[in-house]
C-alpha cells in the first residue's frame, strides 16, 4: 500500500501551485472576488452597527451568511460529484453577481432594512453553499497530488490577504459614502470569476455515472460515517470554530461599543487577523516539518483564546498585535484540516465528502454566531467572548484523548479496480436492480485466526464506505484446524456492486483487504444471490 506523507509534502515551496496557468488565474479571480466579499461584510456589519445598535444582529451577518451550509451543503455536493464542476461554479457565480446587484440597488435607493440585509447575505450565501464543494473538487485537477496542501495554504491566503485588504478598504468607503459603494464593488467582482471560469478549458474527466440524488447523498454519508480518518478531522474542525466563531461575530460590537472606533478602525482590525493569517502561509511549510498535526492544533487554539481574551479586556495596541497572533493561528490550524481532508478522500466522493466538510467547518461557525449574540444580548460582550476563549482552551486539551488518528493525510486514496467476480454473470432487469446480497467464503489457518478477524474489522469499513450495508462475519462452528470464515454484506444491487469495485476501491481499501487475504489459504470463494421475497 502506497502513502503519501503529508509533512514531507508540505515542506515545499508554499507557493509552488501558482507555477501552474489556470491555477494562477482562477486562484487570481477568486482573491479579488474575495476582496469584494469581505468589503461588503463590513458593510452590512456596520450598517447594523450603526441602525440596529444590538450585538446579536450583527453578529447575526456571519449567520446569515454561513447558514445555509447547513441546508445546501450536501446536495451540492452530490451535484459536484455527478455533474461538471465548472458549470456549477459558473452557475453559482452569476447568481451571486445577481444577488449582490440586488442588494446594492437597495441601498442606493435606501430600502435597505435590517431584515432585507440579512435575507440577501442568505441568499449569496446560498450561492456561496453551492460553489464550494465544486471549488474544493476541482484542486486535484489544478495541481499534483503533492502540491495540494500547499494548495489548500494558498486558497487560505484569498481568505486571508483579502481580510487583510478589503475590510481596511471598505472601512474608508463606507465612512466616506456609506455601504452602497462596497456593495457595488462586490458584485463587480463576480464578473472576474466568470471569466476566469470561461477560460479554463477542463480536460475531459472519467465518468463515474451520474447517480441519483438520494441514493449519492446516501452514499456521501455512508462513506464520511465509515471513515475514521474522516471523522476525526471534521470533529477537530468542529471543537475549533464553534469556540473560535465568537471573535469574528463580536469583533464588530467590540470596535463600536468598547473601543469607541469607526469603520475604518474596525476594518484594521480585522486586517490585523488577515495579515497574521498571511504571515502564517510563508512560515507553516517549517512549522508541519518539526511538529506533529495535533501538537499544532492545541497551539493554535491556545493563542486564538489568548487573542479572543485580548478583544475582551486590552486597548487597541496590545489587542491589534494578539490579532495577528490570532490569524496566524486561525489559518495554521483550519489549512491544514483541509489540507488532510484533500488528502483522505476518494474522488467518487470528493464533492460529497467535502460538502460535509464545509457544513460542519462553516455550518459550526454560522450556528456559532447565533448564539454568541445572543449570549452577548443576555450578558455582555465580554462575558461571551470569555466562556468562548475557556472553550477554546479545552479544545486544546481535548487533543490529547480526540487527536487526528494515525496515517491522517498520509494513505492512498486514488481509485484502483478489483476482479470483478463472476464478470459474465446475466441478469434480469428485476434481478439487476434488486438488493445483492454477497457471500465470501475464506479458509483460514488456526494459528491466523485472531489477526484474521481484526483485519476484517479494518475491511468491514472499507465495504461500508464504498456501499455495503447488513455487514456480518460468520465463522463455521467446529474446532478444525483450518477456520472458515463466511463475510456476508448487502449492497443496493448488482450495478452498486460493480461501481463499489471498479470505481470506488481504493489504493488504501486494497491494502486493508490484502492483509486479511495474506492469512489465508488458497482464494476466496465468492457468491451472489438476489433478493426473491
Amino acid at each position: 500500500m502506497s502513502t503519501v506523507d503529508f509533512q514531507t509534502a508540505s515542506t515545499g515551496s508554499p507557493w509552488a501551485p501558482l507555477r501552474h496557468r489556470m491555477f494562477s488565474i482562477l486562484w487570481a479571480a477568486q482573491l479579488g472576488s474575495t476582496i469584494g466579499v469581505w468589503m461588503q461584510v463590513v458593510g452590512a456589519q456596520w450598517f447594523l452597527v450603526e441602525s440596529a445598535h444590538s450585538p446579536a444582529l450583527v453578529a447575526w451577518v456571519q449567520t446569515a451568511t454561513l447558514i445555509p451550509v447547513l441546508f445546501l451543503a450536501l446536495p451540492s455536493g452530490a451535484l459536484a460529484d455527478s455533474r461538471n464542476r465548472r458549470t456549477i461554479l459558473l452557475v453559482s457565480t452569476f447568481a451571486s453577481m445577481i444577488f449582490a446587484g440586488a442588494l446594492t440597488a437597495l441601498a442606493i435607493t435606501d430600502e435597505l432594512t435590517s431584515t432585507s440585509l440579512l435575507a440577501m447575505l442568505f441568499l449569496l450565501g446560498g450561492a456561496n453553499a453551492f460553489m464550494l464543494p465544486a471549488w474544493q473538487a476541482i484542486q486535484p485537477e489544478l495541481v499534483p497530488r503533492k502540491e495540494l496542501p500547499a494548495a489548500s495554504s494558498l486558497n487560505g491566503v484569498i481568505v486571508n490577504l483579502s481580510r487583510a485588504v478589503g475590510p481596511a478598504l471598505a472601512g474608508v468607503l463606507v465612512a466616506a459614502s456609506g455601504p452602497a459603494l462596497v456593495f457595488g464593488i462586490n458584485a463587480a467582482s463576480f464578473v472576474f470569476v466568470i471569466v476566469a471560469l470561461l477560460m479554463w478549458k477542463r480536460p475531459p474527466q472519467k465518468s463515474l455515472g451520474r447517480e441519483r440524488m438520494i441514493p449519492a447523498l446516501g452514499a456521501g454519508v455512508r462513506y464520511t460515517r465509515f471513515g475514521r480518518i474522516v471523522r476525526r478531522i471534521l470533529l477537530r474542525a468542529a471543537l475549533f470554530t464553534i469556540p473560535g466563531s465568537a471573535l469574528w461575530a463580536l469583533l464588530p460590537s467590540v470596535a463600536a461599543d468598547r473601543l469607541g472606533l469607526g469603520s475604518s478602525g474596525y476594518g484594521l482590525l480585522l486586517a490585523a487577523l488577515g495579515v497574521g493569517a498571511l504571515l502564517a502561509v510563508t512560515v507553516q511549510p517549517k512549522i508541519r516539518a518539526r511538529h506533529s498535526e495535533n501538537r499544532i492544533l492545541a497551539a493554535g487554539a491556545i493563542v486564538f483564546a489568548v487573542a479572543t481574551v485580548a478583544a475582551a479586556t486590552l486597548p487597541v495596541g496590545a489587542l491589534m498585535v494578539l490579532l495577528l497572533a490570532g490569524g496566524f493561528a486561525w489559518l495554521s490550524s483550519l489549512a491544514m484540516l483541509n489540507a488532510l481532508m484533500q488528502l483522505s478522500l476518494a474522488q467518487w466522493v470528493r464533492g460529497r465528502a467535502l460538502s460535509i466538510y464545509s457544513l460542519v467547518f462553516m455550518g459550526t461557525q454560522g450556528v456559532g454566531a447565533f448564539v454568541w449574540g445572543l449570549l452577548a444580548n443576555w450578558t455582555s460582550i465580554e462575558t461571551a467572548l470569555m466562556i468562548a476563549s475557556g472553550l477554546l482552551v479545552l479544545t486544546a486539551v481535548s487533543v490529547y484523548w480526540w487527536g487526528l488518528l494515525p496515517n491522517t493525510g498520509k494513505l492512498d486514496f486514488s481509485m484502483v479496480t478489483m476482479e470483478l467476480a463472476d464478470p459474465d454473470s446475466v441478469y434480469e432487469p428485476e434481478q439487476a436492480s434488486s438488493p445483492l446480497h454477497v457471500a465470501v467464503q475464506y479458509f483460514v489457518p488456526e494459528e491466523n485466526d485472531a489477526a484474521f478477524v481484526e483485519a476484517m474489522n479494518g475491511l468491514e469499513r472499507a465495504r461500508r464506505r464504498t456501499g455495503a450495508y447488513e455487514w456480518h462475519l460468520n465463522r463455521r462452528a467446529g474446532s478444525e484446524k483450518q477456520c472458515t470464515y463466511v463475510e456476508e454484506f448487502s449492497i443496493g444491487s448488482w450495478e452498486d456492486y460493480k461501481s463499489q469495485v471498479t470505481a470506488r476501491w481504493t489504493a488504501a481499501d486494497s491494502g486493508v483487504y490484502q492483509r486479511a487475504l495474506d492469512l489465508i489459504e488458497g482464494d476466496p470463494l465468492v457468491r451472489h444471490y438476489y433478493r426473491v421475497v
